[in-house]
This record gives structure tokens, C-alpha cells and sequence, in this order.
């Protein structure tokens, strides 16, 4: 029971950094019909961007105090995550907005691999792992058998925060308003006044901005990055994105969390161990699919005339 606790645990925070990520899939899908394979490298890439903060701009002093340093990181990840998911959305998609959908798909393949070959040969050290502070209190937390690290529980928590402020923005505010008018019918919301354009750099910058802040706790979680962690996670959160039903915000929360259960709970109690950790993934979303192709929380895609 101890070992079942501590990995469900396990799940809960894997599954809050998985949620960060899958929500910037969901959100572009739903709005362009876009699977965006490049957003695991915007992750990446605000990990390294709050690194590079802490490394090159934060004066020593700061860097001894959590409470300054790991604000200015998360600061520095989200800006550089949203100013490249802006050139991105500028110069890689909008171009293609009216192509064939297999022009974008390919172009957001092409996009991951570029970025992750920019920062490998670019960013100092990047050709293996790079170290990542650790800035919270690394005394583990023991809740009866169950032990966790502050700053897994940080992630978690702040990935529920800012998901139900993404929820409740999408629901109650005019541009939420605008940005499901759009994701429903593009045409005829810009006929109502909805100015399409800015709704998709809206999309790519709230998705921007929760895979920056995703990068730096996860960082700081782990205490090392590279170039492949984009990739890595970014396999998981699209998983989770169309387990949960891709379009839905809440599905991609909760598929998040059910990728971040079987993961941990297939290392220990499923045939194969860690090694088949993905192969259990798969084959949960493969029975999902078969019988329900929307997804756990998506709507049957409507086809109009």
C-alpha cells in the first residue's frame, strides 16, 4: 500500500507538468486544427530561457534567494517560450493557414527539430545535460509513507491554479467568448466582428505561456535539462491532449493526470517495468479510441455543409 501511494503521488505530479503542455495542444487544435508537434520544444525552450536568466542576468546575491530567483526564471522561461511561439505562429503557420492540413503538420515537425538543434549547438553546454538549480528546500516532505519533493508539489499546484484560471478565462471573458466562437466556426465569427488572426496569437501565447512556466518547475524539479526534453515530454501532453479529447481543456487536464498514473503505476505494477511505461500508455489510448474516437471529454466532430 506504502509503494501504491507513493507512485499514484508520483502520477499526480508528472501528470501536473503534462497538463501545462497538453493544454497549449488542445487550445491550438481546437481553435486551427492544428497539431502543433513543435510545442514540446516551446517547453524546452522556456526551460532553457529561465536557465539562461539565472544564469547570465541574476546577480549572485539573487540567486541565493528563492523568492527573487526563481520568480525572474519563470519570467525569463515565459518570455522566451512566448517570443518564440509568436515567430512561430507569424512565419511558420499563418503562411499556411489556408493549405492543405498535411503542410502544417509537416512544417511543425520540422520546426521541433530546428529548435531543438538551435539550442544544442547554440546554447553553452547543451550537447549533454545541463545542470538546473535547485532553488526550493530539497528536504522531502513526508506525509505518512508518502514522500514528495517540495518542488513537485509546487508543479502540481500551480498546474491546477493555472488551469482553472484557463478554464474560467475561456468561459466568462468576452476574448473566451471569442476564442470558442472561432474554434466552432471561424467564418462566420469573423463575420460577427472577431478578428480570427488575433484569436490564434492569443492561443499560441496563453499555450506559450503555461509551457514556459511548465519548463522552469520542471527544471527545477529534475535539476537538469537538454534539448530533448521538449520531445520527450511533448509525446506525453499530446497523448493526454487526445486521450482527454483534444479541443477540451478539461479532458487535456485530466488525460494528463491518467498518462501520469499509468506511467508510474506501469513501472511497478504492470509487466515490463519502466521500460514498457509507454507501450501501457498506447494501448490505453488505443482502447479509448476505439470506442470513443472523440476522446473521454470530446465532441463527435461536426461536419458542416
Amino acid at each position: 500500500m506504502a509503494v501504491l501511494l507513493q507512485q499514484i503521488t508520483n502520477g499526480l505530479i508528472f501528470g501536473g507538468l503534462i497538463a501545462m503542455v497538453a493544454l497549449g495542444y488542445t487550445m491550438v487544435y481546437g481553435i486551427i486544427q492544428l497539431i502543433n508537434f513543435a510545442h514540446g520544444e516551446i517547453f524546452m525552450t522556456g526551460a532553457f530561457g529561465g536557465l539562461a536568466t539565472y544564469t547570465f542576468i541574476l546577480p549572485a546575491d539573487a540567486q541565493k534567494i528563492w523568492y527573487v530567483a526563481l520568480p525572474a526564471m519563470v519570467v525569463g522561461g515565459i518570455i522566451t517560450s512566448l517570443v518564440i511561439a509568436l515567430l512561430m505562429e507569424r512565419f511558420a503557420y499563418r503562411p499556411l493557414r489556408n493549405a492543405p492540413r498535411l503542410a502544417p503538420l509537416i512544417t511543425a515537425l520540422g520546426v521541433s527539430v530546428f529548435l531543438q538543434e538551435v539550442v544544442r549547438l547554440w546554447y553553452p553546454g547543451a550537447t549533454s545535460a545541463v545542470p538546473f538549480p535547485s532553488l526550493i528546500d530539497s528536504a522531502p516532505i513526508h506525509i505518512g509513507s508518502i514522500t514528495l519533493k517540495p518542488s513537485g508539489l509546487l508543479m502540481l499546484v500551480v498546474s491546477l491554479v493555472l488551469a482553472t484560471i484557463l478554464q474560467t478565462y475561456v468561459n466568462r471573458s468576452r476574448m473566451g467568448r471569442a476564442m470558442r466562437a472561432t474554434a466552432q466556426d471561424p467564418d462566420t465569427a469573423r463575420l460577427m466582428g472577431i478578428n480570427p488572426d488575433r484569436v490564434i496569437v492569443l492561443t499560441f501565447a496563453i499555450g506559450a505561456v503555461l509551457a514556459g512556466v511548465g519548463g522552469v518547475l520542471y527544471g527545477n524539479y529534475i535539476n537538469a535539462v537538454d534539448n530533448y526534453i521538449g520531445f520527450q515530454n511533448g509525446v506525453f501532453a499530446f497523448t493526454a491532449a487526445v486521450l482527454g479529447g483534444i479541443g477540451s481543456i478539461r479532458g487535456a487536464v485530466i488525460g494528463a493526470f491518467i498518462i501520469g498514473l499509468v506511467k508510474n503505476l506501469a513501472d511497478i505494477w504492470l509487466p515490463g517495468g519502466t521500460a514498457y511505461d509507454y507501450v501501457w500508455i498506447f494501448v490505453l489510448l488505443i482502447v479509448v479510441l476505439v470506442f470513443r474516437p472523440q476522446g473521454l471529454f470530446g465532441e463527435a466532430e461536426r461536419v458542416r455543409a
